[in-house]
């Protein structure tokens, strides 16, 4: 029985919410379709620098809920805490969400949290990749919500409306990114469809270096060399100017993940002549695939390593009946000035569609402690 089916009944009584363990916690999120990664009981040992908490909605003694807090500690104040609860929680979003939250926020309250940071997994608009397109070629159009989404999500603005009136704070930036995660995404719907659909969908360069890549013999495996990988990673964050993570993050991650579900998160990496020049990370919950990560060599990009692993992931996450292949974050921008506007370039050439999601709001519980930290946060840059 899905959440939301069994929450039926709770509908106009009271939900109690209390600490469940990890065992409860998982066996609730493979009884989901889907479910944030970063909603598993194995998400909390990943993230070694907050203290995992797993909380379940209970109406009665049957569980309706479930949601992985991670506790961050407030400087010189570590007996208050930040709880947040990323891509989450797992509950009936089209439902009373105050029936929902305010058992949250009394019991975090109660446990010496100063505020509650969520992210609602509920949409509220979503483009085609056709209307993306359009968008990045005419010149009026600077941002995707200069166009009329293709489809709006009734859940998604009621959502909105009953935070903002329940006093709950918007973290989201205008670009799309900020501290936490994401609000716009990128993703290509799976569900009934077969690889002809789904390369169909994709543009012609994307088909081309698919095809390329297959006729210049680079082979894509599932490996476990994880220093392999990392060594390409750091490459590609020198050349891309980002911050790379250690290794040992990955070492974590992968050994966390796959101990709770065999083969949950896995590398790909391909190679070209014995080189490898494109590796990516796949995670898997349920129906949901999530394009994790990706490095890629600035030699031999001519063989298209990065396309063949991205359609090895694809044609997987399909064999594995994924309703959803989850490309993650984009920003907004659609301003060809724009030094973002080539991550949706690169993305809407896979079809698919982009899609904004009801972002992360918070719930000051105690709003001194709050200011002091969000001080703290600006000071240090966030």
């Amino acid at each position: 029985m899905s959440y939301r089916e069994s929450a039926r009944t709770a509908v106009g009584g009271s939900l109690t919410v209390g600490p469940i363990s990890a065992a409860a916690h998982l066996a609730f999120v493979r009884a989901q379709r889907s479910v944030s990664f970063l909603q598993t009981p194995a998400w909390a040992r990943v993230k070694t620098e907050w203290r995992g908490e797993s909380l379940g909605w209970y109406d009665g003694r049957q569980l309706v809920g479930a949601g992985l807090v991670l506790h961050r500690p407030v400087p010189r104040l570590e007996r208050y805490t930040l709880a947040y609860l990323a891509e989450g929680p797992v509950i009936d979003w089209t439902g009373e969400i105050d029936t929902w939250l305010d058992p949250l926020a009394a019991h975090l309250t109660a446990h010496g949290a100063f505020a509650i940071r969520l992210g609602p997994p509920v949409r509220t608009h979503t483009w085609s990749a056709a209307q993306v397109k359009e968008g990045l070629a005419d010149q009026g159009v600077k941002r995707l919500t200069d166009m009329s989404a293709q489809c709006t999500d009734p859940v998604g603005a009621r959502v909105t409306s009953r935070l903002r009136d329940a006093g709950w704070l918007p973290q989201s930036p205008r670009d799309g990114f900020g501290v936490g995660h994401p609000q716009f995404k990128y993703e290509i719907p799976l569900a009934g469809k077969t690889e002809d659909d789904v390369l169909r969908g994709m543009n012609q360069l994307w088909r081309r270096n698919i095809k390329k890549a297959a006729k210049e013999g680079v082979e894509v495996t599932v490996g476990e060399d994880l220093k392999v990988f990392h060594d390409l990673y750091v490459h590609t964050a020198e050349r891309d100017h980002f911050t790379p993570r250690p290794l040992p993050y990955f070492e974590t991650m992968f050994a966390a993940l796959n101990a709770e579900d065999p083969g949950r998160i896995r590398l790909y990496l391909a190679r070209h002549q014995g080189d490898v020049v494109a590796a990516t990370v796949l995670v898997r919950v349920g129906a949901h695939a999530w394009y994790a990560y990706g490095a890629s060599s600035t030699r031999k990009r001519e063989v298209r390593g990065s396309n063949a692993c991205q359609w090895a992931m694809i044609r997987d996450s399909l064999a594995a009946g994924c309703d959803v292949y989850d490309l993650r974050g984009i920003t907004p921008t659609l301003d060809p000035d724009d030094p973002h506007a080539g991550l949706i370039q690169f993305k809407v050439g896979a079809g698919g569609q982009a899609v904004r999601y009801v972002g992360e709001w918070d719930l000051p519980l105690r709003p001194l402690v709050y200011r002091a930290f969000d001080l703290y946060l600006t000071r240090r840059g966030r």
